[in-house]
């Protein structure tokens, strides 16, 4: 299977997953005025948060894909890892919206979360697996020190559900604005390997 398949394949589940998201929202019935929409606040707000997410996982995939020299087994069987767990987002996202932010449902969410950070760890793993850990893409990603944030403010945040869903909200919310900051580490080792005299092999 080509790179091509594979971010075409996740690109449909992708979609797929936002627009049940969508389909979850309903409107309150004999609703005529916006401060009838209230009720519903919460439901607007958790997609406003998971959609974010979607995105930043749509961006970062898509740049990890087209750096990868080529797709083994490994990558396509990580990358439906990654997306089972991203498929499970409309679910968490409407109960933690129907139940306004209560403990539990905010705790699941962020247990999904941490689920798919794992499995784009691992994604990425098995791409730089292929060149090895001395690979231009090795050196791109580094330590990744976003990553490893991001899967600590999760694991701190599931227990912090129970305590205080201002504690969750707070972790999520802050790791979707690191990760709205745009990371160039991928996009330098794609420029430079589409400029290379041998990029049109």
């Amino acid at each position: 299977m080509t790179k091509n398949r594979v971010e075409a394949f996740s690109d449909g589940v992708l979609a797929i997953v936002i627009t049940i998201m969508v389909l979850e929202m309903k409107a309150p019935p004999h609703a005529d005025r916006i401060p009838d929409l209230l009720p519903v606040a919460p439901a607007f707000l958790s997609y406003i948060l998971s959609f974010l997410y979607l995105g930043i996982y749509w961006n970062n995939h898509h740049h990890l894909l087209h750096a990868a020299p080529r797709v083994t087994p490994a990558v396509m069987w990580t990358n439906l890892h990654l997306l089972f767990w991203l498929s499970l987002v409309p679910f968490v996202t409407a109960w933690m919206g129907e139940n306004h932010f209560a403990p539990q449902p905010m705790a699941l969410y962020g247990a999904v979360l941490l689920m798919a950070a794992v499995a784009y760890w691992a994604l990425q793993r098995a791409i730089v697996s292929i060149e090895g850990c001395d690979s231009e893409l090795a050196q791109a990603l580094g330590p990744d020190w976003k990553g490893k944030v991001s899967t600590f403010a999760y694991a701190v945040a599931i227990p912090g559900a129970l305590l205080s869903p201002w504690i969750a909200g707070i972790a999520y919310v802050g790791v979707a604005i690191v990760w709205l900051v745009p990371d160039r580490r991928l996009a330098r080792v794609i420029e430079r390997r589409s400029s290379a005299p041998d990029a049109g092999a």
